[in-house]
């Protein structure tokens, strides 16, 4: 009765996603594709079947329900910074385990660049350019995922869902609501792994509202651009597989994962693309000793990009960090070519902390 319940939730999850329209936008609440924790961004996110921390709320709801079974909650945070520090990146998390079998968390993200001049009034009633107009204001997104994810019936199997909220703000001018759905399954036999997430299952609808005032209009059409209007944003559905397997050795242990990460909406630039379906891998290695001290790497989104002269070339972006666990507290770094140019390499830095004794509800 369970494998035929998880067959039905598989085939739902595939159905869902491969509906997609292909005119929908592509890249909708693309900020929610940066990743978070320095563990996984040094793996290229390839963790779909290995994330079993607070984290797993956002890669991987499946993952939450094998928290450390002698804690009952754990925090996380991360802070990075993109394109010489014009973008922040920040992350909080909090999971509690329920009982012996189930986890609730909540995770939080912002993107946002701060301090942007606002040159619309620039120019007053007179015709005079006065700097004293110039005012500022800020573009943020941000992301509530509210997480539950159980223990199956079937060993080594776990699953779970996610429910969105998003809120994007561009100062006054802009604001939008959005809300979403994820689901996900991980399976654990011997020193294999496997994950899947099905991101945006129901698709995320963004629900944009533009306010502008009677001289910003104006400003808008002098200069020849387009007057916004409230309007719709749709994410389309993706599916992220994963299969990773953990070789020990005495006192080390390597953990080797692979990721598809599947649209359904075209072609997009990827490894792996067609009018239907376009699939971006990746590869992440963890290296352990003792499960205190970790060395990690991965590579991933592989694109072709004009070279010099207009040639097309393969380019990617490989990723490299370093992770330390002391007691209840786990600190990690990553190096990270976001933007895939030289010299915009992100520091990302994040922390994770076991809290509460060996106490849960029955």
């Amino acid at each position: 009765m369970r494998s035929t319940s998880i067959t039905t939730l598989l085939l739902l999850l595939f159905s869902l996603c491969a509906g997609a329209q292909s005119f929908r936008p592509k890249y909708s609440n693309d900020f929610l594709a940066i990743g978070v924790g320095a563990r996984a961004m040094a793996m290229s996110n390839s963790v779909v079947a290995s994330s079993e921390d607070v984290a797993s709320g956002y890669f991987n709801p499946a993952g939450l329900a094998r928290l450390p079974q002698g804690k009952t909650m754990q925090v996380g945070l991360m802070h990075s910074e993109y394109f010489a520090g014009i973008s922040k990146f920040d992350y909080a998390g909090f999971a509690r385990r329920i009982d012996s079998s189930s986890v609730l968390a909540l995770n939080v993200v912002r993107f946002g660049v701060d301090d942007i001049p606002n040159t619309l009034n620039l120019i007053d009633a007179n015709g005079q350019i006065d700097y004293n107009r110039i005012t500022t204001f800020s573009t943020a997104d941000y992301a509530f995922l509210l997480s539950y994810s159980r223990s199956s019936g079937i060993a080594g199997l776990t699953y779970g869902g996610t429910v969105k909220v998003i809120r994007r703000i561009a100062g006054s001018f802009a604001n939008a609501w959005g809300f979403g759905l994820d689901a996900g399954l991980q399976y654990r036999r011997g020193n294999w792994s496997f994950g899947l997430a099905a991101r945006d299952i129901t698709q995320t609808f963004n629900a944009w509202k533009f306010s502008l005032s009677e001289s910003e209009k104006l400003v808008f059409q002098q200069t020849g651009n387009t007057i916004p209007s409230n309007s719709m944003e749709i994410t389309n559905p993706r599916v992220a597989l994963g299969a990773g397997y953990r070789f020990p050795f005495r006192k080390f242990s390597a953990l080797v994962e692979a990721n598809l990460m599947n649209t359904f909406d075209g072609y997009r630039n990827t490894l792996i693309k067609s009018g239907t379906i376009s699939i971006d891998p990746a590869v992440g290695v963890e290296l352990a000793y003792q499960n205190l001290v970790f060395v990690r790497g991965g590579i991933g989104n592989f694109q072709q990009v004009k070279g010099d002269g207009g040639v097309l070339v393969r380019t990617s972006q490989p990723n490299i960090g370093l992770g330390v666990r002391i007691k209840m507290v786990h600190v990690d770094y990553a190096l990270a070519n976001v933007g895939q140019q030289v010299g915009l390499l992100s520091h990302v830095f994040s922390l994770k902390v076991d809290l509460g004794g060996a106490r849960m509800m029955p």
